[in-house]
């Protein structure tokens, strides 16, 4: 029983095989065959079209040369007769004419005489340096008071007045180092001597200065010089 089934699988085996290959034989040729009838069928509808190139343009005609300019007629120039040829006479030789000229006279070369060489005067000297800068001025004194009271016609001297003696007397007077009158001195007589001495006595008594200073702004002794004109009151 077992070998009656192996030998019927093997043979239905070998029938499907064969099938197989039929099939296999029976699809290509059909694939085949179409193939062929689908190319033949595009190649029938393709219209095979000419393309013919197109011509280039005719070139344009050519202008006509411009016309020939009519030939002018040629005029002969004038006959003009040449001038009559004159004859000039040639002029006759020069003169040579020789001058006799004096032989120049001999020129006698003159020579200077150099003297010595003069002797170039030696520079200046240099101008001296300058002076040296004064020293700074000493200021004097100043009245502090009015200077028209030291002296008034109220110190007139009885004397003076019963002698009518009037006058101008200058003085001067010493200012020490603290602003009072240390001294006076007559510088101009009024030509009373009772007046010279009331103006001296007077102005020494009453006026007062702010002192002179020296070069470095010190107080120190200085003077002061006025008048005083006596004159006999009404």
């Amino acid at each position: 029983m077992a070998y009656a089934d192996q030998e019927m699988s093997n043979t239905k085996l070998v029938s499907i095989v064969i099938v197989v290959i039929i099939h296999v034989l029976i699809g290509y040729a059909v694939i085949t065959g179409l193939a062929y009838q689908a190319v033949k069928k595009v190649a029938q509808d393709l219209n095979v079209v000419e393309v013919q190139e197109e011509e280039p343009p005719p070139p344009p005609p050519e202008e006509p040369p411009p016309p020939e300019p009519d030939p002018q007629p040629q005029v002969d120039p004038p006959i003009v007769s040449p001038p009559p040829i004159v004859k000039t006479p040639s002029p006759p030789p020069p003169v040579a004419t020789v001058r006799d000229i004096p032989p120049a006279a001999p020129v006698t070369p003159t020579f200077n005489k150099i003297g010595p060489v003069p002797k170039l005067a030696p520079p200046p000297p240099p101008p001296p340096p300058p002076p040296p800068p004064p020293p700074p001025q000493r200021a004097n004194p100043e009245p502090s008071n009015n200077p028209g009271g030291w002296v008034t016609q109220n110190d007139y001297p009885s004397r003076a007045l019963r002698e009518g003696a009037t006058g101008t007397t200058g003085f001067r007077l010493t200012v020490g180092s603290n602003g009072r009158v240390s001294g006076c001195s007559i510088t101009s007589s009024s030509g009373s001597s009772e007046l010279d001495d009331a103006a001296c006595r007077n102005a020494t008594r009453r006026a007062r200065f702010k002192p002179a200073l020296d070069s470095q702004g010190n107080p120190t002794t200085g003077s002061y010089t006025t008048r005083v004109r006596w004159e006999i009151p009404d």
